[in-house]
Order: structure tokens, then sequence, then C-alpha cells
């Protein structure tokens, strides 16, 4: 049975599209883009005033699954990614039990084709139990289905052992995802260091706990060789050693949240935990850094960091609640209502930095708006108004840092393979 795309706005940097055409679907491929466009038999959906964009790609949630269902399952997580837009996630290791092993990727990619509403790649972790120690079963994870390794949520305080495992995944081509925090200099800081953490009297991580184990790692994919990809970075220095880097030649790449990019810490005034980040919340200069980064090419990819907790874990003291927000089912409403509408960024520049940049990034197949490739897109409705309250989430966790927020622009449908995962605003399955 054909599928017609009637009328939208298809947009795609990487095929050098923007006009207003028409899409057919079949088998599950593209068949043809162009003016005019008909088919015989089938079903047609009028897409007159909404944005049709390459299936989006989130490399960076957390999908809980295994050990912590009571925050997110595989199946909700990936509901929650297709109400916000997005047709593929990767997922980070950080579970119960670590994903260090092959047999922990494959529960991964079996859970996700029995219950995953989008396509789902593992990352798995770099060293065994996350502890930094010794080197994870890398080739039996790449084996399984792994595309990055990543001890996201700690970063590996010794160079050396970095060293090891960057010289060891390059073999299989894979991506080393960092996540740089220098302990000794966090020190247990829960908000950037600087004025606010004096007011608030909560202590405060420097900027250099990021920006010194950025450099370290710069240093180390050169003289190895090795991919590198950077995770949320949040500061100004960060941004320039990645545009400094990438000036000499180094492979690197690096992704930026909707949290960094669009809040600072003169938001954390009411001690919401919602707004308790890591890294945390940092400088307005920085945030304006961050945006100079995606408008020259410096950030590659914009990453959620979706991080679902319960309630009960975030209705504590501020020092003592976990970091991290929710930010699936938000990013595009975001990114449309402050860079899209505010004329910073076009429906172009999406493309590449929630699509392109993201698959590039960790060498996931690539999705294209043209004949032969598989029909994953993300339709969006940049008119529709979204009002962001916990009834609204389809995500098992509520803790979203943009609870209240008035947005415009959102995903009204998404197709997997030329399979609905969300129709006319609601999850399909």
């Amino acid at each position: 049975m054909a599928l017609l795309l009637k009328g939208g706005r298809v947009v795609d940097e990487a095929a050098g599209i923007d006009a207003v055409l028409d899409i057919v679907v079949k088998d599950g491929l593209i068949v043809g883009v162009g003016e005019d466009l008909t088919i015989e038999r089938g079903e047609t959906v009028e897409c007159a005033e909404k944005v049709i964009l390459p299936g989006l790609a989130d490399i960076h949630v957390h999908l809980r699954d295994p050990g912590f269902e009571y925050k997110e399952t595989i199946a909700s997580g990936t509901r929650a990614a297709a109400h916000g837009g997005f047709t593929a996630v990767a997922c980070m290791a950080n579970t119960d039990p670590v994903c260090d092993s092959g047999s922990n990727v494959r529960f991964v990619v079996e859970r996700a084709a029995a219950t995953g509403g989008v396509r789902v790649y593992p990352i798995g972790a770099v060293t065994a139990g996350q502890a930094g120690e010794q080197l994870a079963e890398i080739g039996d994870m790449i084996a399984e289905g792994a595309v990055a390794f990543s001890d996201d949520g700690r970063g590996i305080q010794s160079a050396g052992m970095v060293r090891v495992a960057m010289d060891y995944i390059k073999r299989f081509g894979a991506p080393y995802v960092a996540h740089c925090e220098d302990a000794s200099l966090a020190a247990g800081g829960v908000v950037n260091e600087g004025v606010v953490s004096t007011r608030m009297g909560l202590p405060g991580q420097p900027a250099e706990a990021e920006e010194t184990m950025v450099a370290r790692d710069i240093a180390l994919a050169a003289l190895t060789g090795c991919r590198l990809h950077l995770a949320h970075l949040s500061t100004a220095g960060s941004i320039e050693l990645v545009r400094a880097a990438k000036a000499r030649g180094v492979d690197v790449t690096c992704e930026v949240t909707p949290h960094h990019l669009f809040l600072d810490e003169d938001a954390l005034t009411t001690y919401d935990t919602n707004l308790k980040m890591n890294p945390p919340l940092r400088t307005p200069e920085d945030r304006e850094a961050l945006v100079a980064g995606l408008l020259d090419g410096t950030i590659d990819a914009i990453a959620t960091d979706h991080a679902p907790h319960a309630p009960h874990e975030k209705e504590l003291e501020f020092e003592l609640a976990p970091p991290g927000t929710t930010g699936l089912e938000t990013v595009l409403s975001l990114v449309n209502t402050h860079l899209v509408a505010t004329g910073v960024l076009g429906w172009p520049a999406v493309s590449r930095l929630m699509c392109h940049g993201p698959r590039a990034a960790l060498g996931l197949p690539e999705m294209r708006l043209e004949a032969g490739y598989p029909a994953d897109m993300t339709i969006v409705d940049p008119e529709a108004r979204v009002e962001v309250t916990p009834e609204w989430f389809v995500s098992k966790s509520r803790n979203s840092a943009f609870v209240g927020a008035s947005l415009l622009g959102k995903a009204s449908d998404v197709l997997v393979g030329g399979v609905w995962a969300l129709r006319k605003g609601k999850v399909v399955g």
C-alpha cells in the first residue's frame, strides 16, 4: 500500500532540498520526491503548512531499562521519542546492570525490537561496570549491535585508561563518547561556580572541571586516531577547544543539550531541582557561546540527555536530588520557539543538527528525503501551540526543566520505516 505526503515544505540540507513537494512511500521506502505526484491506491496525507524533515535522531538518551523501570522503559521512552518527533535514539549504558557486555547489548536490541516505538541504538560502556578500571567487552558489544562507547554519568579520571580505551575502540571504527568531568575539580559541586552559587549557598562546579577533560580527550584522540564525540558541552571554553581542534584536523564532534542552550544559572533562584543538571547550567555568556557554536558549525548535534527521574527522587533538597531533566518531548518545540521562529536558525540547519549531524557523529544509518532511503520522516506543525504541563508528557517521568512553558511548534506525525509512530499528534501503538 502506497502513502502520498502532499504539499509539505520538504527540508533536507544534506539532499539540498527546501521546497514545497510531494513524497511517495511504498514498502517502507521513499520512492518519489517531486511536484504533482500521484498514487493509484493508498493513503494521501495533506501536509500543507507543515515542514517535512528526515527522521530526527537523539544520540544521548537514558532509557533506564533494565534496572530503573520505575523511571522509564524502552517502551515508554521510545513512545516519548515519537511524541517529540524522533525516529531514532541512542541509549546510554548506565543501567543496572551496566550495559558492558554483549549479552546486555543483546537485551536492549531484543527489548527494543519487541516494544520500541522508534529505532534504538545501544551505546556500550567503556569500562566494566563503568568503574573506570578495566575495559568492558568492546568487541562482543560491537557484534551485538553497540554503535559507540561511553561511561556517561561519570568521567573516566585516568588519562591512561582513556588512551587504552581509545586505542582499542578505534579498531572497530566506533566513537568514544566522553563525559568530561574532572572529579577533583567538580568536588561535589551542584551548580556552576560563581556569583550564583555563592548567593544560593551551594557548592559550585567550575567550568574548568569540564574544560580540562575536554582538552585532555581531544589530545588523546589526536594521539590515538580514535573518533571522539564530546557529550553535553556547556561552556564557552569547551566550544573554543573543539573549534580549535577541528581547525587542526582532529576527528572530534560534539553535542549540546536544549537545557544548556535555553537556560542558564540565573533560572536557579527558586531552587527547583528540575533545573539541577550535570554539567550544571552555566552563565548567560556560556549559553550565548553555545548558540554561536551552532551557527558556525562547531557543534554537530543537539541531543537531549533525556534523564527521567521519579517524583520522590526530585522532591529532595537541591544537593541531594539527582541531576537531569527529560528532554525528548520538548526539544523540537524549544528549537522552533527560540531559534527558528526568531530567525536564528532555518529548518535546513535543524535537519543538520537534529538528523544528519547526530547520525554522522555515531555512524548511524543516513536518512535523506530522496528515493531509495527508508521512509523515516518527521512532520512538523510549526504553528501548533504547546503548553508544557505534567499531564502532557508520554514519558513515565515528568521532571522537565520546562514545565509551565508555552511553546510554538511540535511534531504532528512521525514515520519509521513507512509505519506511523505518531499520527495527528497521538503516539501509535
